[in-house]
């Protein structure tokens, strides 16, 4: 019997385990994210014959595809009378990649129907191109990162105890400048930032910071997808200041994720912006995700 509740930072060592297991690359299933929006998307996560279940409760509740070795079919079954007992909707799962579609289809042919989930694919990169940047392609972001060094008393480090409050001071001021666009959305965020930094070291998360002339102009954070895979969430820089995007975002692969072979960067949440500058990058995967519904 499923019985599915908030996510709690002893959770993650078992989670991390299925995950590692499992090679799973999307983003959905990192530990420290979904604790970190939990309050926001009403996440839940349960245990189920050794494997992942989780479950966003917010609005036309819905699940995730299963993650790990056990047999998913039954726990698809189970999240199938799970939703029919406490959710009032068609039961629905987000967020599939390819190989999630086609393993639930061989297991159940013709029992749901597939969408496409543009807006939440993921940017998969390879970290040696976002370190090195070589080639013509990557020669606008060599530039940007040459002016900001060029022009600014620089430096990078990672982030710490005694940095933590400054990156919340510049985010705070990042927000102020943003906030026009999506004042909900911005709040949302913030909670999920100050849930990261609390529990920082608990979630296992790595982060950067960049300072220019003694200010800091943008910081990043995320964690460990698995061993070959590292998954960064957040990253913020002041759009006024030219490279600083790009040097965070370079600085942050060389100096602390070169034993990854990918860096998954997550999606563009539709936004025309986000995505048209995540495939200025060349993704080496583009891992698409599918909306399954059940026929019944």
């Amino acid at each position: 019997m499923l019985e599915f509740r908030k996510p709690e930072l002893s959770d993650r060592s078992w989670v991390m385990g299925v995950m590692e297991s499992s090679g799973d690359m999307a983003c959905e299933y990192c530990f420290g994210n979904l604790y970190i929006w939990a309050p926001v998307y009403e996440n839940t996560i349960w245990e189920y014959d050794g494997m992942f279940l989780a479950r966003d409760g917010i609005g036309d509740p819905m699940y995730l595809y299963p993650c790990g070795d056990g047999d998913k079919k039954a726990a698809v079954n189970e999240l199938i009378r799970y939703a029919e007992n406490h959710d009032g909707a068609r039961f629905t799962m987000y967020c599939l990649t390819p190989s999630n579609v086609r393993e639930l289809e061989d297991m159940m042919p013709g029992k749901f129907e597939f969408t496409e989930m543009r807006e939440f694919a993921d940017y998969i990169y390879n970290t040696t191109d976002l370190i090195d940047l070589a080639g013509r392609k990557y020669h606008g972001k060599r530039n940007h990162i040459s002016y900001f060094k060029n022009n600014h008393d620089w430096h990078f480090e990672p982030i710490n105890d005694g940095n933590m409050q400054s990156c919340l001071e510049m985010n705070k001021k990042w927000e102020s400048l943003n906030r026009e666009k999506d004042p909900n959305e911005i709040d949302n965020e913030l909670e999920a930032i100050k849930r990261a930094f609390s529990n920082f070291d608990e979630l296992g998360f790595k982060g950067g910071v960049l300072y220019a002339d003694g200010e800091v102009v943008a910081y990043t954070l995320g964690e460990e997808l698995n061993s070959s895979a590292f998954c960064t969430h957040i990253e913020k820089a002041y759009a006024s200041v030219r490279g600083a995007y790009p040097t965070i975002n370079r600085e942050f692969a060389a100096n602390m994720l070169a034993n990854y072979k990918f860096i998954n960067r997550e999606d563009d949440t539709g936004s025309e912006g986000l995505r048209k500058a995540k495939l200025s990058y060349y993704p080496e995967i583009l891992l698409q995700k599918y909306r399954a519904f059940y026929k019944g």
